[in-house]
């Protein structure tokens, strides 16, 4: 099917500067050319005007362009929609009002991004993507690579070579090897069929991770895994055209201009010598009126249960969390409609609001008191609704006229949101239930023009003076007027640690204030110059500036995939701070989710869990990873698709494997918390219902199979698959596991730290991922046996007590003396790290609960803990008493293992003091970095990281201010505490030991 298109010239005159306004937008499309491709002038207010349009002139002087007019186009499929729909878990089709409202705005902006980001990707990076390390080799590794790594390539399951190669071999060097450069001739008589040009791809036998590039071995993670496991490296050979295929879905929207939603420059807009016929829109900086809100009223459906008899209108304006002016109105009494129409002025100029300035409205109620004055009833109100108003739009238009708000009620310590007051209050969303929230009625002051906010006012000649009025907060800068840019530069790089502080004392409310600071920021060093923990901080609640948060952004651009994704958990949360749904940082996540499938990946469950859990910053998760959808690929979808099915199918906790039985279950998918691993059908036998609170559902999968040799010879016959352990995975419904996320990505982050300073301390941060509101996968860890249990085997309920019991478990299972002294090695390092790391985490609730462990041994010593409900030093409390006695668990049992026997030291026990303090004293060089991304996750109102008493207990177990010798003692004296009262920790373990056992008598 062919469209018909009308070319049509278009000439602007003066008397005529808007010919093509005499078009509807709704029925047709104007294009203009730009390079090889149509771009659509999406934004009326535009045409003809700021876009990037080509111009040419006639012999008469007249501007002339050409304009492709084409038939409006219906956007996506209706079947592609609906695939969309479910896997955002939301349809934003049913919330499109409008062409130019900002949802509508937001996806034709994004789909240009898209459209290039995919145009630019590499096809191969993008599907082989490897899983590596830049981190040192690890001390007790180094052995390794004196000899030489056995390497067993598998071509297509039908031939197999081993081989043994250098560590320092590169990935793309094992494709170059003499057996897969053979004649084509010795595959066929093998059997195999395959066309020599298609490209070969390195695939770790049955997992999801490839090798590839000009990467060493030894960085690689899987090789690392296969050192510390002692086993043998497995990769398959495949040919390209194997690959899941990463084609794309068509769409029909065009492109839009990348400036549409900014307009010229004040001077250009500027009201002066200007006839009426000449304007078509107003610059801002000329409204030099006072910001004002006509309250008109409000109504509800029906009153509630709990009425109170007064009411007060209160409205403000928000910058970010912060209140930069307030007016209330008189108090009223409560009705289904309450009437005011009253004017409620602010001191504050239009002409110096800033993009994403909000009015912020509440209704609170007070007593029944008539003698109370407006500052007694702002005292004693309590809120009862809320709602935002963008003063300046997604377009950089003025808010006029009537808007009619529906409200959100204000959450109550009784109900169950995923996000706190002091989250929502950031967001310009109104209420979806248009027929049960309360409707508030309120106008703002109109204009005969669209009044919009300029680029710019400054000349060139001007932008490099810069007054001392933005730069008098932080005196360190340098001072004004010195010579030279780059000097300029350098020493701003400088003083790049003190600019948060520097920001936060700006009046952003000052326009000229604010093109200072804008001036600074343009004319700042190189992007990567500054600090990565200064970058995360201006992400943050206190800066909303958009230059600001610009500079932030392209710090960001400079780390590799793995960076993003450590901080890849703030980066999503930090979406709901920006103003606008099209941002710097929401183009970014979105150009590297598209060029990597791991970030991809994680940002599709990061977002989707926040599209179902948190309504106030829905439709702004759900548009940005639509954005990501539609450009990751056609496998992506599918991967992303099947374990949707099982979330759904996990809150079944009767007859469970009978349900199961029944259910759709996917045959293959994906694991959420671990793309590299795929599994298949569930086994049905081994699947359980657990014996905690909420329920748990215990689900094991076949893991998809892996092909091994068993003839270490150069080249072996055709390889048999075997059948490695079960994929173990626990399902929990009714609790929010971003907590849990949060820990475990903390304990990535400060091993990536210690492993820097080629520290490993066998952490085992194992998989945690929240799928949807309250739901989420964890990874079960193979060959783990609680405390509790070997306490028991050692002793029954007395077990606890027994102080060898741990040790001699541990000695069981080392045959060799040699052996052993490994493991109790291993126990030393795990012990010291998760000591380290539960303590600055403020980790509580460490029992040895049979089924639900929150202290785990491993076979091999190591000791690792799961569960963090309780974190940041908000520990359980009976009768007021904290049922925690020591900063961390070291109790006498662990002492007895390090040799640590009737209060004498032992070698290992010194070893793990200094294996502490090491640790310790490094994550307390990061303390910056690790207040900020808690700071940053108390967006998400999790129950224990809400407050700013939560950021000063990591401040405080960190020792900010104190010497590195005050900390070292700190941390030594912590170490005392817990041997002296560790019995404390074992009392509460044999407790728990006897609670099991009673519930297993009933």
């Amino acid at each position: 099917e062919v469209d018909v298109l009308l070319f049509i010239e278009v000439q602007e005159t003066s008397s005529h500067p808007e010919p093509l306004l005499v078009l509807d937008p709704e029925k047709s499309t104007l294009l203009y050319p730009r390079g090889r491709e149509w771009v659509e002038a999406y934004d009326d207010c535009q045409v003809l005007r700021t876009l990037h349009i080509p111009w040419t002139h006639d012999q008469a002087g007249h501007r002339r362009t050409r304009i492709l007019l084409k038939q409006v186009t219906q956007g996506l499929r209706e079947e592609q929609q609906q695939l969309l729909t479910y896997l955002i878990g939301h349809n934003l089709e049913k919330e499109t009002r409008d062409r130019l409202d900002e949802l509508t705005f937001t996806r034709r902006k994004l789909a240009s991004l898209r459209r290039q980001e995919v145009a630019n990707r590499d096809p191969e990076a993008y599907a082989t993507e490897p899983w590596v390390t830049y981190t040192p080799l690890p001390n007790e590794l180094q052995e390794h690579t004196k000899r030489r790594l056995l390497v067993t390539l598998h071509y297509m399951d039908k031939i197999s070579f081993s081989l043994k190669v250098e560590y320092n071999h590169t990935a793309s060097g094992l494709l170059q090897i003499r057996p897969l450069t053979l004649p084509q001739d010795f595959f066929e008589e093998q059997g195999v069929d395959f066309d020599r040009s298609d490209l070969l791809v390195l695939k770790v036998s049955g997992r999801e991770e490839f090798f590839s590039g000009e990467h060493r071995l030894s960085d690689f993670l899987w090789v690392r895994h296969c050192m510390k496991t002692h086993t043998a490296l497995h990769l398959s050979v495949l040919p390209w055209s194997c690959l899941p295929s990463d084609a794309l879905d068509c769409e029909d929207w065009p492109p839009i201009d990348g400036f549409s939603g900014q307009f010229s420059s004040h001077d250009d807009l500027c009201l002066d010598k200007k006839d009426v016929d000449d304007i078509v829109m107003i610059s801002l900086w000329d409204c030099k009126r006072k910001l004002r809100v006509k309250l008109l009223g409000f109504d509800l459906v029906a009153l509630p249960e709990k009425c109170p008899p007064l009411v007060y209108v209160e409205a403000a304006l928000l910058y970010g969390s912060k209140v930069r002016a307030l007016v209330s109105s008189a108090p009223k009494a409560m009705a289904e409609e309450v009437l005011w129409n009253e004017w409620l002025e602010f001191d504050v100029l239009l002409s110096d609001l800033p993009r994403g300035a909000k009015l912020g409205l509440t209704i609170n109620a007070v007593a029944n008191d008539n003698t109370l004055t407006r500052q007694d009833v702002k005292r004693n109100g309590k809120m009862l609704y809320f709602v935002n108003l963008l003063l300046i739009d997604h377009r950089s238009v003025l808010s006029q006229g009537s808007h009619t708000l529906h409200m959100w009620s204000c959450p109550t310590q009784t109900q169950d949101e995923a996000v706190t007051f002091g989250a929502d209050k950031l967001s310009s969303a109104t209420n979806p239930d248009l027929s049960g929230s309360v409707a508030i009625s309120v106008c703002l002051d109109r204009y005969s023009f669209p009044v919009v906010l300029p680029n710019s006012s400054r000349t060139q000649n001007q932008q490099n003076q810069v007054r001392t009025i933005a730069l008098a907060p932080l005196h360190p800068l340098p001072p004004v007027g010195r010579p030279g840019l780059g000097h300029f530069r350098e020493e701003s790089m400088h003083y790049a640690s003190h600019l948060p502080e520097f920001l936060r004392k700006v009046n952003w409310m000052d326009r000229r204030a604010v093109e200072d600071v804008h001036w600074l920021l343009d004319h700042w060093g190189a992007p990567q110059d500054l600090d990565l923990t200064v970058a995360l901080e201006l992400l943050g609640l206190d800066f909303i500036d958009h230059r600001v948060r610009r500079l932030a952004v392209e710090r960001l651009d400079c780390l590799n995939n793995d960076q993003v994704l450590t901080y890849l958990l703030q980066l999503v949360q930090t979406l709901k701070v920006e103003s606008y749904h099209d941002s710097f940082l929401a183009r970014f996540l979105i150009r590297r989710a598209l060029r990597s499938k791991r970030i991809g990946h994680f940002l599709f469950w990061y977002m989707r869990s926040e599209v179902l859990g948190c309504p106030y910053f829905r439709q702004r998760m759900a548009v940005i990873l639509e954005a990501y959808l539609l450009g990751c690929g056609r496998g992506m979808l599918q991967l992303a698709g099947l374990p949707l099915t099982l979330c759904v199918c996990s809150s079944a906790p009767l007859r469970l494997r009978e349900f199961l039985q029944n259910s759709d279950l996917p045959h293959e998918f994906v694991l959420p918390f671990d793309p590299r691993v795929k599994v298949g059908n569930v086994i049905l036998e081994k699947c359980k219902v657990m014996a905690s609170k909420k329920k748990p559902l215990w689900l094991e999968f076949k893991p998809m199979p892996s092909p091994v040799t068993s003839d270490p010879s150069t080249m072996t016959p055709d390889s048999s698959p075997t059948t490695p352990d079960p994929v173990g995975i626990i399902f929990k419904h009714g609790d929010d596991l971003r907590q849990d996320m949060l820990v475990i990505q903390t304990f990535v982050l400060m091993d990536s730290i210690w492993q820097d300073k080629s520290l490993d301390l066998n952490m085992i941060p194992y998989g945690c991922i929240a799928t949807g509101h309250n739901i989420g996968m964890i990874e079960t860890v193979r060959n783990a046996v609680t405390i509790a249990a070997i306490q028991k085997s050692r002793g029954g309920s007395a077990g606890a007590f027994k102080n060898d019991a741990l040790f001699e478990w541990l000695k069981s299972k080392c045959p060799l003396q040699e052996i052993h002294f490994q493991t109790v090695e291993t126990f030393v390092k795990s012990c010291a790290g998760y000591c380290v790391a539960t303590y600055v985490l403020g980790i509580g609730d460490r029992h040895n609960d049979i089924v639900w462990s929150n202290a785990m041994s491993l076979s091999v010593g190591n000791l690792f803990h799961i569960d963090f409900g309780h974190i940041l030093g908000n520990w359980k409390r009976v009768l007021g008493v904290s049922r925690e006695r020591v900063p961390f668990v070291l109790t006498p049992d662990f002492l007895y293992v390090m040799g640590r026997v009737k209060h004498k030291n032992s070698l290992y026990f010194d070893r793990f003091k200094d294996i502490c303090t090491q640790a310790y004293l490094s994550l307390r060089s990061q303390s910056r970095l690790l207040v900020t991304l808690f700071s940053i996750m108390m967006l998400t109102g999790m129950r224990e990281l809400n407050s700013t008493h939560d950021m000063r207990y990591l401040r405080e177990v960190l020792q900010e201010g104190r010497s590195e010798e005050e900390a070292r003692r700190h941390f030594l004296e912590q170490i005392d505490v817990c041997v002296t009262d560790g019995w404390t920790v074992q009392t509460n373990w044999w407790i728990h030991i006897l609670m099991d056992l009673e519930k297993r008598s009933l």
